[in-house]
């Protein structure tokens, strides 16, 4: 292995890990919302770091699970409704809210596809075939719907953080939309990025 990829895991660990707390100083919101938001971020590096020497992860999904870490730290700073980028998409081009939550559920099934792809093939008997394609959508389609019990839990027990950590922008539809999202999010990573994540799994030290 070269030193960049020795290196890369813990240069993406620092980059997430300052713009978490970047996004902790006064954020839009408020802090309980920033901590629904980004306690995620907090889990998985707590257990990326815990498990590095003992089951390292391909650089593909490293890089991948710091692209989220960055989708939802955002997310927590401005509230999935008023990041500023997307608001000016929203009023530039006549849209009908503000679309930075659609972003993040249409990574929330790209990014775990595979992750679930990884850790499926690494520790379960599943081979590169339809059965494996159905598990990862699967998981990614049942991790989403989990999340939207949580989002449902969290605003019965906190009105005062419900609207924006919920996010809907006054959209019915909106838990629909966020798994569909997050099914074509799953299905499109394994469709795209299989190839790549195969060669990389190769290069793995085998344990």
């Amino acid at each position: 292995m070269t030193l960049t990829k020795q290196s890369e895991p813990a240069i993406l660990l620092g980059i997430v890990a300052a713009c978490l707390l970047y996004s902790a100083v006064d954020p839009v919101a408020d802090r309980f919302t920033w901590f629904l938001e980004t306690v995620p971020v907090m889990i998985g590096i707590g257990l990326l770091t815990w498990t590095r020497r003992r089951f390292p992860l391909t650089r593909l999904l490293y890089q991948l699970l710091a692209l989220h870490a960055l989708i939802l730290i955002i997310g927590g700073h401005y509230t999935y409704a008023e990041v500023p980028l997307f608001n000016w998409l929203r009023d530039s081009f006549d849209l009908s809210r503000n679309h930075y939550d659609r972003i993040g559920h249409l990574a929330q099934g790209f990014i775990p596809a595979i992750l679930a792809r990884e850790i499926l093939l690494r520790r379960s008997p599943l081979q590169r075939d339809g059965w494996l394609l159905l598990a990862v959508t699967s998981i990614c389609l049942s991790f989403s719907a989990f999340y939207e019990m949580i989002e449902w839990w969290t605003a019965l027990l906190s009105e005062e953080a419900a609207e924006a950590f919920l996010g809907t922008q006054g959209d019915a539809w909106d838990t629909q939309w966020d798994m569909f999202l997050a099914l074509i999010g799953a299905l499109s990573a394994q469709l795209l990025l299989s190839r790549t994540h195969d060669n990389q799994l190769s290069d793995l030290p085998v344990k």
